[in-house]
Parts: structure tokens; C-alpha cells; sequence
């Protein structure tokens, strides 16, 4: 009877989401707001395909938003986690420091004690990581600026989400021995994690450690481990492994009191840098888009239209109240950080509702009699409504706001059909770039160029440059470009992660090409190198260089030693640079380093300068230049 009632359920969902899906794709809603509508029809407020037994699928199904951040993770390497520190703790948190207050003081001004007016208020802040970053991927948004600022809020959320739980407790209303009861019935419930008991400063303690395992494991113990699975060749296998990774962590930061979907993101990160990166993604994703689909129809199967329908006026007043206050301060974050008009909107309309963690911090402050559950139900009610509203929000934005206030992020054009045969392929033709290709042409060598930016395209076209548009990260456009013939690549984006994207397509679909890769400083070079990239180059370096040779010459010395000396300053810079960027990983050691090769080239010069005339005379002596400094680049 159990399994006939298994299989019924399953087919249920799934047939729900096989027929609604594609009516909404056609209609243009978007595959999330056919899931939700999916769930509201064959809900208990439906047609009652699915009843109470919809909440624990909601539980198995947000494993589906856990795998989600484990993919996210494993697309972050750490240098680009570190770079995008800045939206995150700033926009991000001041977009949840700021919406707390806000709703904290309308809790206060209806009434409510202060304890759950600040757990309500933390609760309602948070937005939902599911169907904003589903919704904004499938729109082909995310690379926007509004996409990357709404992800970096999300991950700052997420990660909110830790110290939210473990300030709850300390929340808790002090009520009778009724309530003492209902709490240990309901605590009864769920099963003892390891920290249960524990003084705060060992709870901390085993928190920190479970990090630092999934740290070290993932950083020492899975790479020779995936090494091992795949050496069986039996993709079933990896694909298990894969899945009981997860899983464990998961089990992991439940058993410490963490959330699972922090833990996975933590290991994501780790492994970002894994050769087994792309494999894991690939086998994660079916089951990470198939467990978002049941979690989407789950939570609209929990819109309870019974109790919007007894008191619509109060779940309608806290939506609007919600989503207007949270648009309004994510408006003007967006405008505080020079966001672009058009993606402000985006920006607002894409976090403007509450998330999935809305029912698991309402739930885990009812059990600790911070929030009574008269209160609860309507706020949950609420949350889910907003989740429903959200794809629709997103397309009103996208069909009526942009088109109206001009979106300067325009969709995607086709590549441009390239006709030329060249040695040479660059990639990129901005302020790096085009010296480049201008140089080459000037010496007769004719590149074939490829640009992302359309409206650079026109421009170069203009000025009689033949520059194709089209993304160089793509397979079939190097090859349509000539990549098999071709000898060298020329990468010079500004966009350092398209430009490691690009490196990536090249080396693994065409080794016979030598890349030259630009670099904005030592973090992407170091980045290139480890890449594998021989040809990197710094596009200041050469430039203040120059700048300090000019500068010895107005101060008064003779040009040859300033030439001589920056010579040889590029070419220990340069060494520099590859032995350095080996460990840079190593803190100590790599401060350690760099003191004692800066102090080095110091002396170095100096007794260059502080010479016998003869010996620097010799600085204009091309067979020294040559001997010492060689082909330096």
C-alpha cells in the first residue's frame, strides 16, 4: 500500500510538471511559474491530487535547492569568491541589515513583543536562492549586472541564514509550562544533533571543525578519491560518488546545526579548482533540476488559498507591505552602488519576495516559543505567495519596465559568419587588443578578430577594422574562426573570467594553438599560469615602466642605465611572478619570498647605479643586452 501510494505521488508530480511546463514555456512565463501553478492546481486547495504529505515533500525536495549551491560553488573558484567580497558584504549586507530594521519597526508598530518582531523581521529579509537564480539563468540574465549583484545578495543570505538560527533561541518569549511542554513536544520530534547540550563556546568549536573538514577533504581527500572512481570508468559509479558527497555534508551540517545548503556551497568552492569540476557538475545537475521542479510544485501546493480566502485583506496586506518594502530598499541600494536604471529594476523586482529558509526559520522560532503559530500561518501563507509572484514580477519587468525605461542589456545576437583564414586569432579588441591588432596589421600580418561587445563591433567597423562578433568561449566559434589552422591566440579581455573561459576551450579543444593571454595584475596572472598559459602579459607593466624611465630622465640621469635598469627590472619581476604565484597559497612563505626578492632587486639596481661609469656604459652594448637580459618579454 506504501509503495502503490509512492508511485502514485510520483506520478502525480511529474505528470503536473510534463504538462504544465511546456503551456508555460509557450505562453512565455518561464518553466519556475509553470511549476508553482502546477502545484497550486494539484494541491489541497486544487484538486486535491496531493494533500498534507506535500510538506514532507517540500522537506526531501529542498535537498534539490542544496545541490543547487553545490553546483554554484563548484562554478566559483576562491580568487573569484574573494573578488566579489565587496557586492557581498556590502549590498548584500546592508540589504539584510537594512530590510530587518525596516520590518522589525512595522512588527513593533502593530503591537508585537520585540523578540518576534526581530525574528520576523530577520526571517522576511532573506529572499529565495531557488527561483531567483533559476529564473534569472533561464532568462539569460545572470551575467547582467543586476544578475551578479542579486546572486551576491543570495550568498550573503545564505549565509545569514547561520547566525539567524543561532540567535532564535535567545529570542524565546518566556511563557508557561503549557508552552514548555509544546516546545518539548515538539523538539521531541526531531532528532538530536551533536551540539544539542553543549556549552556555546563547544558548539562553536565543532561548527568550525565540521567547516575545516569539508575544507581539508575536499582540498587532500576527494581529488585522489575521484582520481580512483574514475579510473573503474563506470560513469554510474562517479555519479554515485558524486551524490553520497553531497549527501554526507549535507548529513554533516545538519548533525552541527548548520544549514546543508551553506556546507555544499562551502564544498562546491573547495573543489572549483578540481580537474573533476566539470564531471561532478554534469552528474549533479539532472538530479539538481529535477529536485528544484518537485521543491517549485511543492511550494505551490503549500499556497494555503483557504486561509488567503478566510482573511484575504490580512495575507494580501503583508504581501504588498513585504514586497513594496523590500523594493524600495533594494531600489535605492541599487542606486547607492551606481547600479544602471534598467538593472536596478532587475535588481528590485528579482529580490523583492521572501524565500525557502522563511519555512524553516518560522519553523525552527516556533519551536523555540519566539513566534506563536497563529502568527506563523498567515506569514507562511504570505512567503509562499511571494515566491508565487516572483516569475510573474520578472516578466511584467521584463515586458513592460525595460522596454519603457530602455534596457541597456540587449539579447543576445547570432555570431557573426567569419570569412577570414589567419595565424593569428585575437580574442578581444578593447584598449589592449586593438594595439595589437593594429600592430600586427601595420605589419602586414591580418588577425581575425573577435569581439563580445556588439556596439564595439559597429564602432570598429566604422573606423574600417574587420572585427567579427561572437564569443571566443564557444567551441564552434574557433573553430568557424580557424582555430585548427591557426598557430597563436590572443586573448585580451577585460572580462578575466571569460578570458580563463576561453584559455579553457582553447587548451582542451585546440592544443595545437599557443596562447597569449592578457592579464590585468598578479592575481589573473598567477590565475593564467596556473592555467598553464606560458605567454601571459601584465598590460600596466610595460607601460610603468616607461613611466619611471621618463621619470629618471626629467630628474636629470642619463637614459641608457634608466633603460638598462628597466630592463632588468622586468625581467626579476617577471621571474618573479612564476615563482611567487607557486605559492602563493602559502601565506608566510609567499610574504616571506616576496620581502627577499624586492630587497634583492633593490640592491641590485642600486649597485647598477652606484657602478663605474665603463661598467654602465655597457648598458648600450647590444651583445651585453642580449647575453644578459635575452629575449625577454
Amino acid at each position: 500500500m506504501y509503495g502503490q501510494g509512492f508511485f502514485y505521488q510520483a506520478f502525480v508530480y511529474l505528470a503536473a510538471a510534463v504538462i504544465a511546463v511546456p503551456i508555460a514555456k509557450r505562453l512565455g512565463l518561464g518553466s519556475v511559474l509553470g511549476y508553482l501553478i502546477a502545484g497550486m492546481v494539484i494541491g489541497p486547495f486544487g484538486l486535491g491530487l496531493i494533500g498534507e504529505e506535500g510538506q514532507d515533500v517540500m522537506h526531501f525536495a529542498e535537498f534539490g535547492v542544496v545541490m543547487m549551491l553545490f553546483v554554484i560553488g563548484l562554478e566559483l573558484r576562491p580568487t573569484l569568491l574573494w573578488r566579489m567580497r565587496g557586492p557581498i558584504l556590502g549590498v548584500g549586507g546592508l540589504q539584510v541589515g537594512i530590510t530587518t530594521v525596516a520590518l522589525t519597526a512595522v512588527g513593533l508598530a502593530v503591537g508585537l513583543p520585540w523578540q518576534t518582531a526581530v525574528a520576523i523581521g530577520m526571517t522576511l529579509a532573506l529572499s529565495s536562492t531557488a527561483i531567483v537564480l533559476q529564473t534569472l539563468n533561464e532568462k539569460g540574465l545572470m551575467q547582467t549586472d543586476g544578475g551578479q549583484s542579486s546572486f551576491a545578495v543570495l550568498l550573503f543570505q545564505d549565509i545569514a541564514v547561520i547566525p539567524m538560527l543561532a540567535l532564535m533561541p535567545l529570542l524565546a518569549v518566556s511563557g508557561g509550562e503549557s508552552d514548555a511542554s509544546a516546545h518539548g513536544a515538539d523538539a521531541a520530534k526531531h532528532a538530536p544533533t551533536w551540539v544539542e547540550g553543549l556549552p556555546a563556546w563547544e558548539q562553536t568549536l565543532v561548527v568550525l571543525l565540521a567547516v575545516a573538514a569539508i575544507v581539508v577533504a575536499g582540498r587532500y581527500l576527494m581529488r585522489p578519491v575521484f582520481r580512483m572512481i574514475a579510473a573503474t570508468r563506470l560513469r554510474e559509479l562517479f555519479t554515485a560518488t558524486a551524490l553520497l558527497l553531497v549527501i554526507a555534508i549535507a548529513l554533516l551540517m545538519t548533525q552541527v546545526g548548520l544549514s546543508p545548503a551553506l556546507g555544499t556551497f562551502v564544498a562546491g568552492v573547495v573543489l572549483a579548482n578540481s580537474e573533476y569540476r566539470h564531471e561532478l557538475e554534469s552528474e549533479i545537475d539532472p538530479f539538481k533540476g529535477l529536485l528544484l521542479a518537485v521543491f517549485f510544485i511543492a511550494v505551490g501546493a503549500s499556497v494555503d488559498f483557504q486561509l488567503i480566502q478566510s482573511e484575504p485583506q490580512l495575507i494580501l496586506g503583508i504581501v504588498a507591505l513585504l514586497m513594496a518594502i523590500k523594493f524600495v530598499i533594494l531600489f535605492a541600494l541599487g542606486r547607492a552602488f551606481r547600479m544602471g536604471l534598467d538593472q536596478n529594476f532587475l535588481f528590485a523586482f528579482s529580490l523583492a519576495q521572501s524565500g525557502e529558509f522563511a519555512f524553516v526559520l518560522f519553523s525552527f522560532a516556533s519551536q523555540n516559543r519566539v513566534i506563536s503559530e497563529d502568527i506563523t500561518a498567515p506569514l507562511i501563507a504570505a512567503v509562499a505567495v511571494t515566491m508565487a509572484l516572483t516569475p510573474v514580477l520578472m516578466l511584467l519587468n521584463e515586458k513592460l519596465v525595460q522596454p519603457r525605461f530602455g534596457t541597456r542589456e540587449r539579447s543576445e545576437r547570432e555570431p557573426d559568419q567569419i570569412e577570414t583564414d589567419s595565424a593569428v586569432i585575437i580574442a578581444g579588441f578593447g584598449r589592449f587588443g586593438s594595439i595589437v591588432g593594429r600592430f600586427l596589421r601595420a605589419n602586414g600580418i591580418q588577425p581575425t578578430v573577435l569581439e563580445y561587445d556588439s556596439d564595439r563591433v559597429e564602432l570598429l567597423r566604422k573606423l574600417g577594422l574587420q572585427v567579427y562578433y561572437g564569443d571566443a568561449s564557444r567551441k564552434d566559434l574557433l573553430e568557424a574562426a580557424g582555430a585548427e589552422k591557426a598557430h597563436l591566440l590572443v586573448v585580451a579581455l577585460e572580462d578575466h573570467e571569460r578570458a580563463l573561459a576561453i584559455v579553457e576551450t582553447a587548451q582542451k579543444h585546440f592544443p595545437n594553438l599557443t596562447i597569449l593571454a592578457r592579464a590585468a595584475g598578479r592575481p589573473e596572472a598567477y590565475e593564467l599560469l596556473d592555467c598553464g598559459v606560458e605567454h601571459v602579459y601584465r598590460e600596466t607593466l610595460d607601460t610603468s615602466l616607461r613611466t619611471g624611465v621618463d621619470v629618471l630622465r626629467l630628474l636629470g640621469r642619463r637614459a641608457y642605465p634608466g633603460h638598462r635598469a628597466a630592463l632588468m627590472f622586468r625581467r626579476h619581476d617577471e621571474e618573479s611572478v612564476r615563482d611567487l604565484g607557486k605559492m602563493r597559497h602559502d601565506r608566510k612563505a609567499y610574504f616571506s619570498e616576496a620581502r627577499e626578492r624586492i630587497q634583492s632587486l633593490e640592491e641590485l639596481l642600486l649597485s647598477e647605479v652606484e657602478g663605474p661609469d665603463e661598467e654602465r656604459d655597457a648598458g648600450w652594448d647590444t651583445e651585453s643586452l642580449r647575453e644578459e637580459f635575452g629575449d625577454s618579454r
